[in-house]
């Protein structure tokens, strides 16, 4: 074979076919070099550009967040968690579109809005035991018009079961979870002015969720070499996970350290055992979502946050590290 039938696939075969097969196997071999590049929608993202998208993307958030949270304005913190509550639940019932899996997510997202601002009024104007009441009748609610929709409606699926136990696990994981938030704001007394307290454990759990999230990609992209869960994601690494842990404590201490007045219920025994708990629980948080968009063949929940993905891949951590915290200062340090 002459050097240039070799750099112009005109071999043969003896069939005829030589360029043909050359071409296939150009294309086996290009399918199984290492991928270099993150494609998201029709552009080409290289693993700087997304780290570069992610750090912008964050400190937008953080301000955002901090603006907020300290403007003395208990409606617009409601509202920046309910906003982004909404619209992961939307992009959990796109996911189980996706995959063409029945739901009625016209009716998860009426409950779901009904739960959040039901939570958020009692809260504020009643008190604790009221809106843990509300919750359940919401959620009885929730399985009677489920029953009844699938049972006299007109837009009714063939598979029922599926379809309300589909419906309804996207309310519990989502908004039920993820509205721990609005118990741990309103846990702790207000100060003796009349303001809330209980936003400085609020940063308290999103900077060590994050600080954990933060861990576990910069540990697994630089060292990462041993798949934690390779049937549930290939990204995730047995060094990102202890990254993940060791971020989370540095960030528990550093803030008790920094604010113990603002975290008066906490000591550095709490300090402690909470970093390691929600560092353990942030990344239980974000396998479980890769469970999901494993099974509903999604890469990310929605293309919102450039960087992170969707409303959904920036609270999956945080619904299952927010009932931790909130139970935490309940039943182990009991928060009154």
């Amino acid at each position: 074979m002459t050097r240039q039938q070799l750099f112009s696939g005109r071999h043969s075969s003896g069939d005829g076919s030589g360029p043909v097969l050359h071409s296939a196997r150009s294309f086996e071999m290009m399918q199984k070099m290492p991928a270099t590049l993150e494609q998201t929608g029709s552009n080409l993202v290289t693993p700087r550009s997304a780290f570069i998208l992610r750090f912008i993307s964050t400190i937008g958030l953080w301000t955002v967040a901090l603006l907020i949270m300290f403007s003395g304005y208990e409606i617009l913190f409601w509202l920046l968690i309910s906003v982004f509550g909404m619209i992961g639940l939307w992009e959990f019932y796109r996911m189980l579109d996706h995959k063409a899996l029945p739901n009625f997510k016209i009716t998860g997202m009426i409950c779901g809005a009904v739960m959040l601002a039901g939570s958020f009024y009692y809260f504020s104007k009643i008190g604790p035991a009221g809106s843990y009441d509300f919750e359940v009748a919401v959620l009885l609610f929730f399985l009677l018009t489920m029953f009844g929709r699938q049972m006299f409606a007109r837009l009714r699926h063939d598979e029922p079961l599926q379809t309300m136990a589909y419906t309804l696990f996207g309310l519990l994981y989502v908004l039920w979870l993820y509205n721990f938030i609005t118990k741990i704001v309103y846990l702790t007394p207000r100060s003796s002015t009349g303001q809330l307290t209980g936003q400085f454990y609020v940063l308290y759990l999103i900077a060590v969720t994050k600080f954990s999230d933060m861990g576990a990609y910069l540990t697994g992209s630089v060292i990462g070499r041993h798949l934690m869960v390779p049937h549930i994601s290939r990204k995730k690494t047995w060094e990102g996970f202890f990254g993940a842990i060791v971020f989370a404590l540095m960030c528990s201490l550093a803030l008790y350290k920094l604010m113990p007045g603002h975290l008066s219920a906490l000591n550095w025994t709490h300090a402690t055992v909470l970093g390691l708990l929600l560092g353990l629980a942030a990344v239980l948080g974000d396998l479980a979502e890769s469970i999901i968009k494993r099974s509903t063949d999604v890469k990310d929940s929605g293309n919102l946050l450039p960087g992170i993905g969707g409303a959904l891949d920036l609270l999956d951590s945080l619904l299952f590290t927010a009932p931790l915290l909130f139970f935490y200062l309940r039943l182990v340090i009991r928060v009154p």
